[in-house]
């Protein structure tokens, strides 16, 4: 609105000086010819004519001073066109506004762009920021806005569709967003360097709402093996395939918004930074003493626990396997081998005094929701162990913006319920033959970095938490 305003005074003010500049033509025309006449027909025209001279380069010295006098003073305020970084709201006071993400295609000529900024500038819109993505045939244009409250979505949207713009996505943001794009890609490149289990949430916050599946090499029972995938990937319009760098696919759907090559090069950047650095899991450890004085470390597990998880397991018991698989587990080194890998969530585990793992904690990402659980060795039951593995998963899942955490676990286990409990936030049950579902919110929960929502899609059973 500002620059249409700016572009109009401008005009008048070119209309205002040749018309004064044309007046000053005509009145110097006459007074040469008076001059003339004077010169050559009076007594004293020589007097004239060298006081004509005096007086134009007295007029020229004049000018010149003035000109450069003014020549860096800022230009006039219109303040009653200019727009207000918030629009003024009915009482004279600051209009409360909101962030929106938007993205909208456009014809790929000179100046549909200014179009779609001047509708915007009527709505008094403010653009934040604006990201293009060329294609073959238009181009996207990704904006950050700051819009009135009053203003709604549906009336964004036919302002940008009457100003040329289709395809138009319209989504609220928050103020994680107003990072620039180049800062944003340094984050998350820097999270993925340091942590392999981050490559699903920096990619779910690279693009917004969409689903991740994560395939494994080895495809679990009942599920299908991952399909080939070329080095440099496939592009489609709603789905992007990558090889991972364990020998399986990541895969990559966004139903409501087509990707562009722009994205397709950010997530590949990222994949290949995954691949290069190998596994990766952060090192801190944290040394905790049980109430009988027993001292425990907790850190992050990975794949090269897989020896150490497998001997746990022979140590427990038959009904502690059934309580937490729900049954027997047919091929455990290749269920522990997804369970302990970074793609699929993140894992921690207890080690006691001696260096043996006698628990292990999963957070698995399934969707917008996120699935806790637990394995306790008999011996080291009832401690406490698994509530401190619980309360520290469902705080990872906060710090990853997840909306919703389930357990899954036998209606009789009154353990896993007390746990539940225990992270005092609200609680959602739901009871089907025998199998209890309980759903925990942890919004509740203060979180250390940006939110994300992790959307990776479910690869194998749901399995539910074991007694604590």
């Amino acid at each position: 609105m500002t620059d249409v305003t700016s572009a109009k005074s401008s005009r008048r003010h070119h209309w205002r000086r040749d018309l004064v500049e044309l007046a000053a033509l005509f009145t110097a025309v006459s007074v040469a010819d008076a001059l003339a006449n004077a010169v050559a027909h009076g007594p004293s025209g020589p007097v004239l004519l060298c006081g004509s001279a005096v007086a134009l380069i007295a007029t020229a010295a004049f000018h010149t001073w003035w000109s450069r006098r003014h020549e860096h003073a800022p230009p006039p305020t219109d303040t009653g066109a200019a727009a207000p970084t918030a629009p003024a709201g009915p009482e004279g006071g600051r209009q409360e506004t909101a962030l929106w993400r938007m993205r909208t295609t456009v014809r790929d000529e000179p100046g549909s762009l200014a179009a779609l900024c001047t509708a915007l500038a009527r709505h008094r819109v403010d653009i934040l920021s604006l990201q293009t993505h060329p294609l073959s045939d238009g181009t996207v244009d990704e904006f950050l806005l700051r819009a009135p409250v009053p203003l709604p979505a549906a009336e964004l949207i036919r302002t940008v569709a009457a100003a040329g713009g289709a395809h138009t996505w319209l989504e609220r943001a928050d103020a994680h967003d107003l990072v620039d794009a180049p800062t944003r890609m340094l984050g998350l490149a820097t999270r993925t360097a340091l942590d392999s289990a981050e490559l699903p949430l920096a990619l779910r916050q690279l693009l917004g709402r969409c689903t991740i599946h994560s395939v494994p090499a080895r495809a679990l029972k009942g599920h299908p093996p991952a399909e080939p995938v070329p080095d440099e990937g496939i592009l489609e319009e709603h789905t992007m395939k990558f090889r991972d760098p364990s020998g399986g696919t990541v895969s990559i759907e966004r139903p409501q918004l087509p990707f562009t090559p722009t994205e397709f090069a950010r997530v590949r950047a990222l994949v290949e930074l995954d691949a290069r650095l190998g596994q990766r899991v952060p090192p801190r450890r944290d040394v905790l003493t049980l109430p009988e004085g027993n001292a425990i470390t907790v850190r992050r597990a990975g794949p090269s626990d897989l020896d150490a998880a497998r001997e746990m397991h022979e140590r427990c018991s038959a009904r502690t396997l059934a309580m937490r698989y729900h049954g027997p587990v047919a091929d455990t080194e290749r269920y522990l081998d997804h369970l302990l890998s970074p793609r699929f969530g993140r894992t921690l585990a207890v080690e006691t005094a001696s260096g043996r793992l006698v628990a292990l904690g999963h957070l698995l990402w399934d969707g917008t929701e996120t699935e806790v659980a637990l394995l306790v060795e008999d011996a080291w039951q009832q401690r406490g162990i698994g509530s401190e593995l619980l309360r520290r998963l469902v705080g990872m899942a906060a710090e990853a913006g997840c909306a919703s955490v389930y357990a899954i676990t036998q209606a009789s286990n009154t353990g896993m319920v007390a746990a539940m409990r225990g992270l005092r936030l609200p609680l959602d049950y739901q009871v089907e033959e025998g199998t209890l579902v309980i759903s925990a919110r942890p919004e509740g929960l203060p979180a250390r970095r940006e939110s994300v929502r992790p959307e990776a899609a479910r690869v194998v059973p749901r399995t539910g938490p074991q007694t604590t």
